[in-house]
């Protein structure tokens, strides 16, 4: 009876120590050669079809399941952690009212320097587009913009843009496999970026990337312009390689058109002209439109960078994610030597982080107003790297509200913009 009784423990004990290391094995990744293997809990659960890329259905379909998500929390809330506006230097901080998106639902919010609520725009995106389905990225706006008499521009990411009145009302919508960004350039054509699904080797897929114009006022697309055809067509196509096998392999997260008042500090900054950014292949780029040329692109020191944008004195300003001894910084480029006159990060470096989205944007007085997305924290920084004014968002997300939801971007606009009706 000993025997058995000691037998039956010994089952247990290898039925324990197989449990671990099930739980142990490695996981498999994302099947794109040269990305970095994400923490856990960070990005879904994809099904195999997604990340194969062995799924049927359009090239638009197939490449909304290929294309790296955007999580709408990765960080542990604090308890009686302090949110809404923490820090405000009136004296020093740039006027202005802020735009804020984030993770924790499909909802642009409106306030004042000190937090005061002052609008809120909310959409559901099966309200929106009820003709499509939803995905866990449509259950919140990616990007917003604030347009004259209180009208919103918000992008569900994968799913398309609306434009809502002041009330929420829907004024216009425009479906397609939009991500990432958006611009309503000076004529008023809405420039964004598209993903359609390429053969690749081994039978797995490729995205393909593409700068899209929608026609002003409605929905008509004007121009699709793809991104790494015109850079492996040009003088720069050195930045496409080395470069991922399969799936999303360029990963183009931000779209800026050039409105010209910036030329003389460089002709690169023409009216017109795009800048993008290709987060995959650590790229910056800037293109003319009219004939798809590639007029500047540079591929790092940065890595995983987001929302590049043009600066008076010529040089580019960038949110550089994983840079700075693998945490983020701020930094300026110059086009023309390829030099970073200016850098800012935290100390120690990972006082200042965010592994995805991120930007960064000059004020009118010359502060920079600085999103860390993945820790819910927007800030302004003074010309002496100063905070200024700060702000936790107080949103939360996850299945039981237990994570920071990612502040996607806010944007400081003049208070007028609101104030007119």
């Amino acid at each position: 009876m000993r025997r058995w009784r000691i037998l039956a423990l010994l089952l247990v004990a290898l039925a324990v120590a197989l449990v671990a290391l099930w739980i142990g094995r490695p996981r498999p990744s994302l099947v794109t050669a040269g990305l970095e293997v994400p923490p856990p809990g960070r990005w879904r659960t994809l099904p195999v079809e997604r990340r194969s890329g062995s799924g049927g259905g359009s090239a638009e379909e197939r490449a909304r399941m290929l294309s790296l998500p955007y999580a709408a929390g990765t960080q542990r809330a604090r308890d009686g952690a302090q949110t809404g506006v923490v820090a405000l230097d009136v004296a020093k901080a740039a006027p202005g009212i802020n735009l804020e998106v984030s993770g924790h639902g499909p909802e642009a919010v409106l306030r004042s320097l000190d937090g005061a609520l002052l609008g809120r725009w909310k959409m559901p995106f099966e309200r929106a587009f009820p003709e499509q389905s939803p995905n866990v990225e449509t259950a919140f706006f990616r990007r917003a913009a604030l347009l004259p008499e209180g009208r919103l521009i918000a992008l569900y990411q994968t799913g398309g843009l609306v434009e809502l009145d002041r009330s929420s009302a829907i004024l216009r919508r425009c479906p397609g496999s939009f991500y990432n960004d958006f611009f309503v350039a000076a004529d008023g054509t809405l420039w964004t970026l598209a993903k359609e699904a390429r053969p690749g080797s081994e039978g797995r897929e490729v995205l393909e990337d593409f700068a899209v114009a929608l026609a002003p006022g409605d929905c008509r697309e004007v121009q699709r312009l793809s991104l790494p055809a015109a850079l492996a067509a040009s003088p720069f196509a050195a930045v496409l390689e080395p470069r991922g096998e399969a799936g999303d392999v360029y990963h183009s997260n931000t779209i800026e058109v050039f409105d010209g008042r910036l030329a003389s500090a460089s002709p690169l900054f023409a009216a017109g002209h795009l800048l993008v950014s290709l987060r995959e292949i650590d790229t910056l780029a800037i293109l003319d439109p009219s004939d798809g040329e590639v007029l500047w692109a540079q591929r790092g020191p940065w890595r995983r960078q987001h929302q590049p944008t043009p600066q008076a004195d010529g040089t580019l300003l960038v949110f550089d994610n994983r840079g700075f001894q693998g945490a983020s910084r701020l930094l300026t480029v110059d086009p023309a030597s390829g030099d970073l006159p200016w850098q800012w990060g935290g100390d120690p470096p990972r006082a200042f982080f965010s592994r995805e989205a991120g930007s960064v944007q000059r004020l009118t007085n010359g502060n920079l107003l600085v999103t860390e997305s993945e820790r819910g924290r927007a800030f302004e920084l003074d010309e002496n790297g100063q905070v200024v004014w700060e702000f936790q968002t107080p949103h939360r997300a996850g299945r039981d509200g237990s994570l920071v939801a990612t502040l996607m971007e806010v944007v400081r606009y003049p208070a007028a913009l609101w104030e007119a009706k």
